[in-house]
C-alpha cells in the first residue's frame, strides 16, 4: 500500500505542476506559447486543482512581479520581508489599484470561467472558493477510489501549492544561485528549485526573457516543462511558441553594479595641478562624486582641464587603466 501511495502521490505531484507550470505560467501569465482553448482549460484546472486559487488573479499578480520586480509593489520582494513574499500577499483580501486585471490581464478579464473562479476580484472569496472545490473533488475521489488515493492527491497537491511560493523567495536571493544573464533584478538560477518544479527554478533564464517558453537554455539547465511543451507542439496541440537559446542576446536593463565588461585600455590626460579641483567643479555630477574608487572619465576630466596650462604647453600626466 505504501509503494502505490507513493506513486500516486508522485503521479498527482507531477500533473499538478505541470498545471502550474505549463499553464499558469508559461501560457497565461505569459501567453509564450498558444494552443486550442480546450488544452488551455486542461492545463489550468490541472493547476487550480492543486491550490492554485483563480487562475486570473495568479496571472495578474506574476505579471506585477515582473513589471515591478525588486520594488515596493512587487507582490512579494524578498527584500521586504520573508513573511510577506512568502505567503503574507497570498492572504490580501483585494486587488490594489495598479494590480487591476482590467490593467495587467485584459486578455482574461473576459474569459466566463476565469470569471467565476475569480469571485467578483476578492481575494478571500476565491481562495474559500478554491478550497472548496479541491476537498470536495477529494472526497469524491475517497468514495470512488478509496481513502489512499484521495489522501495522496490531496498531499501532492498541497506540497505543490507551496512550490511556487517557495520559488518566489528562494530565487530572488542572490547567494542562493547564479545568473547567465545581468539582470537587474535579484532573480538567480536555482538548480534544487528547478527540480521540484519541472523547470521553475532556472528564474534569472526566465526574468531574462519572460516571454520564452523555454526556461533552462543550459545543457545542465534540465526544463521539463519546457520539454512538454515541445512535445505538445510535435503532436499539433501547440501551435506558436516562443523559445530562445544561451546565445540569444539579452537588451533588458543590466545591473550596472556587477555588470562584466570587456576591459579596455584608456588613456586618462589631465593637468596635474588642475586634478584637485575637478570634484569642486563638477558637483553637479553627485554619483560621480560619491563613487572615489572609480577613476573620473575622460570627458570630465577633458571639460575641466585648465585651458590657460594648455596654451602655455603644459606637460600633462597619462595614467592608464583598465574598464
Amino acid at each position: 500500500m505504501l509503494v502505490s501511495c507513493l506513486v500516486a502521490f508522485l503521479c498527482f505531484y507531477t500533473v499538478h505542476m505541470i498545471g502550474i507550470t505549463v499553464g499558469y505560467h508559461r501560457l497565461l501569465a505569459h501567453r509564450s506559447y498558444t494552443c486550442p482553448k480546450f488544452v488551455e482549460y486542461i492545463l489550468v484546472m490541472a493547476g487550480y486543482l492543486g491550490f492554485e486559487s483563480s487562475p486570473m488573479w495568479w496571472a495578474t499578480l506574476h505579471r506585477a512581479h515582473h513589471r515591478y520586480t525588486d520594488t515596493e509593489l512587487d507582490p512579494h520582494a524578498p527584500k521586504y520581508g520573508m513573511y510577506e513574499a512568502y505567503i503574507g500577499w497570498f492572504l490580501h483580501k483585494e486587488y490594489a489599484d495598479y494590480l487591476k486585471p482590467e490593467k495587467l490581464s485584459r486578455d482574461m478579464i473576459n474569459d466566463p470561467l476565469y470569471k467565476f473562479l475569480d469571485a467578483g476580484g476578492n481575494w478571500h472569496r476565491a481562495h474559500l472558493l478554491n478550497s472548496f472545490i479541491n476537498f470536495s473533488l477529494r472526497g469524491v475521489m475517497a468514495l470512488i477510489w478509496g481513502w489512499e488515493i484521495a489522501a495522496a492527491s490531496l498531499a501532492a497537491a498541497l506540497v505543490v501549492q507551496q512550490m511556487p511560493l517557495l520559488l518566489n523567495v528562494v530565487c530572488h536571493i542572490p547567494k542562493a544561485g547564479y545568473k547567465n544573464f545581468n539582470t537587474a533584478d535579484t532573480s538567480v538560477n536555482v538548480g534544487w528549485v528547478a527540480f521540484l518544479t519541472l523547470g521553475e527554478g532556472w528564474h534569472n533564464n526566465h526574468h531574462a526573457f519572460p516571454g520564452s517558453a523555454r526556461h533552462g537554455l543550459t545543457a545542465a539547465e534540465i526544463d521539463p516543462s519546457w520539454l512538454i511543451i515541445r512535445a505538445m507542439k510535435a503532436i499539433g496541440l501547440v501551435g506558436w511558441m516562443n523559445e530562445v537559446t544561451i546565445n540569444t542576446q539579452y537588451k533588458g536593463k543590466q545591473d550596472q553594479a556587477v555588470a562584466v565588461k570587456k576591459p579596455v585600455e584608456l588613456e586618462i590626460v589631465s593637468d596635474l595641478h588642475a586634478v584637485g579641483n575637478i570634484k569642486d567643479a563638477v558637483g553637479a555630477d553627485r554619483a560621480l562624486i560619491n563613487q572615489p574608487n572609480q577613476p573620473l572619465s575622460v570627458t570630465v576630466l577633458a571639460d575641466h582641464t585648465s585651458t590657460r596650462t594648455r596654451a602655455e604647453g603644459h606637460r600633462r600626466a597619462r595614467q592608464k587603466v583598465k574598464r
